[in-house]
Order: structure tokens, then C-alpha cells, then sequence
């Protein structure tokens, strides 16, 4: 594996400018429903609940990259409204050798009728205290956030 110092650095001093540093943005949509409860997914592959969300692509803004993600894990349709409420520290992911920064949003779509889409294996709407204690560091997470909408 390469040093993950060096991943993501665009060394620009050949012309007199600042090292640049490449992040992935990764966003994730926090959806509450009317009894409190926190709309989680399993993605395709994966044995663990997380907030739907996903890879923001080159091109897109933020509400197109929300709306694309939101519609591919839980088959989201229609418009919403989103505010940020969370941004982590950057992270290294060794798994994809990359540095990732996460950005949280609260959002509220018109439509809260919701299935697995077709990058996501299970859905539900879930009491975000049940994931309070998980051992899983991304089902934690959902909880911590869950306090802030």
C-alpha cells in the first residue's frame, strides 16, 4: 500500500503554487420520520446500517448528488429540503486508498414512502438509540447524529 501521506497530493511547485490535497466527498442524508425514527440502509454487500448517502460525482451539486444516492439506496422520488448538520475530520480509507471527508445532512423529503434501490440490500425507518452501543463505528455514528436534527 502506498503512504497515505502522498495520496491525493497534487505537487505544484514546478509552478511556483501550493501542494494541492484531493479529498473524496462522501455525503449522507439523515432522514427522520414523524415518530423520531432514523431512515437507515444496508448497502449492497454490506452487513451493517448506515445513513443513505454516497460519493458526491464530478459535475454534480449537492442536491443532485443527494437526490442520485438517496434514489439508488432507498429509492427516493420526488423533491426535498437539506441542510448540513455535520462535517467529519478527513479520513484515510485504506480499503479504497483514498482520503474521504464526510458531510451530513438533515433532509426532509415530500414523498417518505421508501425501498431498497438497487445499490441498497435492506431499508427501515429505526429508533437510533437501538444503534447507540453497536459495535460497528458507522451504526454509532447514525445515533451521534441523530441528535442533531
Amino acid at each position: 500500500m502506498s503512504d497515505p501521506n502522498t495520496n491525493g497530493v497534487i505537487d505544484q511547485s514546478h509552478l511556483n503554487r501550493k501542494t494541492d490535497f484531493l479529498f473524496r466527498v462522501s455525503m449522507k442524508a439523515l432522514v427522520v420520520n414523524e415518530k423520531g425514527e432514523v431512515l437507515v440502509v444496508k448497502e449492497t454487500g454490506r452487513t451493517w446500517w448506515d445513513l443513505p448517502g454516497g460519493g458526491m460525482d464530478h459535475n454534480e451539486n449537492i442536491k443532485s448528488a443527494l437526490a442520485r444516492e438517496l434514489n439508488e439506496e432507498v429509492n427516493l422520488v420526488g423533491d426535498f429540503t437539506y441542510k448540513i448538520i455535520a462535517v467529519e475530520d478527513p479520513s484515510f480509507l485504506a480499503h479504497a486508498n483514498l482520503w474521504q471527508i464526510r458531510l451530513i445532512f438533515a433532509v426532509i423529503p415530500t414523498d417518505m414512502h421508501f425501498s431498497p434501490g438497487e445499490d441498497g440490500d435492506e431499508m427501515v425507518f429505526t429508533n437510533p438509540a437501538e444503534l447507540k452501543d453497536s459495535d460497528n463505528e458507522a451504526e454509532r455514528k447514525v445515533y451521534e447524529y441523530s441528535l442533531l436534527s
